[in-house]
């Protein structure tokens, strides 16, 4: 018996071995749309220096016109250089930005023939500094909290955005079944989750099956009630501009659907996780239990947790909206 602890380790240091190499090998495959990037630009990070907002013009509660923005280049190939930017205000309030001195912004150089400076935009603020920080003080504190677990907790949602990143979108993009290519990618995540952090135990096959008929009656529901309710789909930010952006083959009502399901996944596996962990540690607790008693147990905790779940999508997408 005391071989078995060890086993057990051993196949769960595998796992997490095998997500890691998993995870890196998808990192360097190309999704097969950077050539969508200009090469003739560089991004980089501007300090604003001072900024003119003479010919900005007011109407109420709206800005529109152009700021110039003066900034020095702080990273990439023309570091320290001071370059001008006309920020552009659409009098949208939702995606206009406007600058003060001393901001951080987000810079795109379009290079002329001769390799040099063209012509200067700025994207908006510059968040990626806080946004690694964030990252980090929120590794830092599952690994405090979580240990090992919390390790392979990091790791599963390290390998989601990998997969979101690499398989999905590009898959997407390129007009492969959005239902089927979500529903075989949430598999794929629920599986990676689950076992990563419960294991190869009969717990995390419990939570795994569980969370797999939950995200499967979702998607079907999904696709039974958007026909129904005759959703369009054009209501998806940014729906338009990407059909114009040379993606108008794309099918939004079925990307609609898997956008629903997709979403709802995470909630679903927390619940068939909650459930299938209160159970497990129920018969480790008390190994005779009968099969009824436990799934008795089981029904209570379902319950239970099923009270406060009711409201955890609703208050999600209020959030959302």
């Amino acid at each position: 018996m005391s071989i078995l602890p060890h086993l057990f380790r051993n196949r769960d240091a595998l796992l997490a071995a095998a997500f890691l190499v998993l995870t890196l090998g998808l990192l360097l495959v190309p999704t097969g749309f950077e050539e969508r990037i200009d090469p003739g630009t560089v991004r980089c990070e501007g300090e604003v220096l001072r900024v003119d907002n003479d010919q900005i013009q007011h109407f109420g509660l709206i800005a529109a016109g152009d700021q110039e923005v003066i900034m020095r280049l702080v990273d990439g190939p023309f570091e320290g250089r001071e370059v001008s930017a006309q920020n552009t205000l659409l009098g949208q309030m939702d995606r206009d930005e406007i600058f003060e001195a001393g901001d951080r912004a987000f810079v795109v150089l379009k290079l002329d023939a001769a390799g040099d400076i063209g012509t200067v935009s700025t994207q908006g603020h510059y968040r990626i500094g806080l946004e690694l920080l964030l990252l980090g003080l929120f590794a830092l504190a599952l690994l405090a909290f979580g240990g090992w677990t919390g390790l392979k907790a990091l790791l599963s949602f390290v390998f989601s955005g990998v997969v979101l990143w690499k398989v999905l979108v590009p898959g997407l993009l390129r007009g492969l079944d959005p239902v089927w290519l979500s529903l075989g990618v949430v598999t794929l995540l629920t599986a990676a989750i689950i076992y990563l952090v419960a294991g190869p135990t009969r717990k995390g096959t419990v939570a795994f099956l569980g969370a797999f008929l939950g995200v499967l009656s979702s998607c079907l529901l999904a696709v039974y009630f958007t026909g129904r309710f005759h959703v369009h789909a054009a209501v998806m930010p940014f729906a338009q501009t990407l059909l114009y952006s040379g993606f108008g083959h794309l099918n939004l009502r079925e990307i609609f659907i898997a956008a629903i399901f997709l979403a709802s996944s995470g909630a679903v596996m927390d619940l068939a996780m909650d459930v299938s962990a209160s159970m497990a540690e129920v018969v480790h607790k008390k190994p005779d239990i009968g099969y009824f008693e436990a799934m008795g147990s089981g029904l209570r905790v379902g319950r239970a947790v099923v009270g406060t779940m009711t409201t955890t999508l609703l208050l999600a997408y209020s959030g959302g909206y």
